[in-house]
């Protein structure tokens, strides 16, 4: 064993101990993370309003509680996109997450661990085959960029790899402006970006340490590997950004198009007006997400939880509906539950685990998550998350937001 290996092994941050919430797992992997790598996990466009929005909005929620008559069993199960969920809580897709050396791979393991489904993004750092190698339930993120002939290139090749499905995300449009100062990415990790970088990583041992294995530096893969054809290098997420750039937004007849070739499962992501949602259950999904990217989209978009009610309450009965953003706590989903969703996608929660504890972090993330949700249907005097529903919420007056509705 090397003398970088033996320090590695030795290392706390290894074994750090378990968190009890999910801020702090976003407090330890502050600590953790150089300031650049940090700031890119809690990026929200311009001034932030829809990032704050979508976590303080469920403060606004209040919960309508029977204290007596609670079950001792509690059936936590639901299904998304023909999967067997044990709680109704999945990994958002979400792109590369340089914040620990094995990724994408590592969040794969944990959530299949705890049972659970994964979205991978098109910017994932791993191969989509190294993830469905360790993970039977992945459902492929993909992009309207390039050509027609492109974009099937790259879900024939998710669907070879064994992903049961297909999320279509709509919700981006490139605004990079925020007024607090968005963090330098480096094109490609080389010895310019390294030594550049270097004040930084001096202050987060643990963090530069991870990236040696064996004593060899890992060097941090920018690139997309899921744009690219199966065995060729992918490109860098700058050379992607030109040719996005210059691809025309899709249009619901676009969407179309590619619901017909994909035969399996299939969610548009990023809904929050009815009409949106109507247009979706037409052309064929099976699943919407109801979904701002994060509050990374187009700044003032109102909360998903805000919206979530109204599209649930239009086409629940046509397409599985899920919301993401904001979900900090199990308590969250289950607002989100009460609303009509059949399950929540998480995203900043489990790379906040995954910087604190990698794998372990990430697995930490969701037992938190389940029980929560476990906590609050007791509290409710539920038996099942489906029984769920605005009767065991307090609702402030004008909470909801209607978009679209005819």
């Amino acid at each position: 064993m090397s003398k970088i290996s033996e320090i590695m092994e030795k290392n706390p941050w290894r074994r750090n101990p378990w968190f009890e919430t999910v801020g702090e797992a976003q407090r330890r992997a502050k600590k953790r993370l150089p300031k650049t790598v940090y700031s890119s996990l809690i990026a929200g466009t311009q001034a932030g309003i829809t990032v704050n929005d979508n976590v303080d909005a469920y403060g606004e929620l209040g919960f309508a509680p029977h204290v007596i008559g609670t079950t001792p069993e509690r059936n936590l199960t639901t299904t998304v996109m023909g999967q067997e969920l044990p709680f109704p809580v999945m990994i958002s897709p979400t792109g590369v997450q340089a914040v620990n050396p094995d990724g994408e791979v590592a969040v794969a393991r944990a959530a299949a661990n705890r049972g659970t489904a994964m979205g991978l993004s098109s910017f994932a750092s791993k191969p989509v085959e190294e993830v469905t190698a360790v993970n039977d339930k992945i459902f492929f993120q993909i992009y309207w960029l390039g050509s027609k002939e492109d974009i099937l290139a790259r879900a024939q090749r998710a669907k070879e790899a064994g992903c049961k499905g297909l999320i279509v995300t709509t919700d981006w449009v490139f605004n990079v402006g925020r007024d607090w100062g968005s963090p330098e990415i480096p094109e490609q990790v080389d010895l310019n970006a390294i030594a550049k970088l270097a004040p930084e990583m001096i202050t987060k041992p643990s963090y530069a340490l991870s990236w040696f294995r064996d004593g060899k530096l890992i060097i941090p893969d920018l690139s997309a590997p899921n744009i690219a054809h199966k065995g060729q290098p992918g490109p860098t997420f700058f050379d992607v950004y030109g040719q996005w750039m210059n691809t025309p937004p899709p249009t619901w007849e676009d969407l179309k198009w590619l619901r017909e070739q994909w035969d399996g499962e299939f969610m548009v992501k990023g809904i929050t007006r009815i009409d949106d949602a109507k247009r979706a259950v037409e052309i064929g999904a099976t699943a919407i997400s109801v979904s701002n990217h994060g509050g990374n989209n187009l700044d003032g978009t109102p909360a998903t939880i805000r919206v979530l009610g109204p599209i649930a309450d239009a086409v629940g009965g046509d397409v599985d509906v899920l919301l993401d953003g904001g979900i900090r706590r199990g308590s969250d989903v289950v607002k989100a539950l009460a609303f009509g969703a059949k399950a929540v996608m998480i995203g900043r929660a489990y790379l906040w685990g995954l910087a604190a504890n990698g794998q372990t972090g990430v697995e930490n993330v969701l037992d938190l998550m389940r029980m929560g949700v476990d906590s609050a249907l007791m509290g409710l005097g539920k038996s099942d998350v489906a029984g769920l529903s605005r009767d065991d919420l307090i609702i402030p007056e004008g909470f909801e937001r209607v978009f679209g509705a005819e």
